[in-house]
């Protein structure tokens, strides 16, 4: 009897602390100080540099892990246009951001320079525009457009692409014909 007890017991610590553990990729951090941005001059864009040769660090932003700030990203993307170049990741004037090869480096400061700092022949600077939390919170949705981030933080479908099954109801009627305009019938 005591051994089952014991059992229950660690099974129910065991299930606690998973659930606690598992809720990390929805936590809100208003108030986070966002990763220390790299220097503009310490992103690398080629083998060549002086001295001796350094080893890269990779860079690891918390807000990749965290499915609310992709999504705020993801809002930014939209609220600054950022799909009137590069579509939605596809391309278009500017470049693909779902590919494996990216111009300037898929690494996370690479993103983050291209964002502030801005690139020739057409990709604009924020630089004044966006804050370091906002320009994480880019950096995080762009390389989950690519599937850089886990699949549970990626964003799904926009919520204004749902349809309720009220307004599928309707949908799916057949239209009467009529001469009558749809806004001048009164219920």
């Amino acid at each position: 009897m005591r051994g089952a007890t014991r059992a229950l017991a660690a099974a129910v610590v065991l299930a606690a602390a998973t659930a606690l553990s598992a809720c990390e990729r929805e936590t809100r951090r208003f108030s986070e100080q966002p990763p220390a941005a790299a220097p503009v001059s310490a992103v690398v864009m080629s083998d060549l540099q002086p001295g001796p040769s350094t080893p890269d660090l990779p860079m690891r932003s918390a807000y990749e892990e965290n499915a609310w700030a992709v999504g705020e990203g993801k809002r930014l993307y939209g609220a600054f246009n950022c799909s009137g170049c590069h579509a939605n990741g596809g391309g278009g004037i500017g470049p693909p951001l779902m590919d494996e090869a990216w111009i300037y480096g898929d690494a996370p400061e690479n993103i983050f320079a291209t964002i502030v700092e801005g690139r020739p022949n057409g990709m604009p600077s924020f630089r004044g525009r966006l804050g370091n939390q906002q320009v994480w919170q880019l950096v995080a949705y762009v390389r989950s457009l690519s599937g850089k981030v886990a699949k549970d933080v990626a964003p799904g479908r926009s919520d204004h692409m749902y349809v309720s099954p009220q307004e599928q109801e309707t949908r799916d009627t057949t239209p009467v014909r009529s001469s009558t305009p749809p806004g001048a019938v009164t219920p």
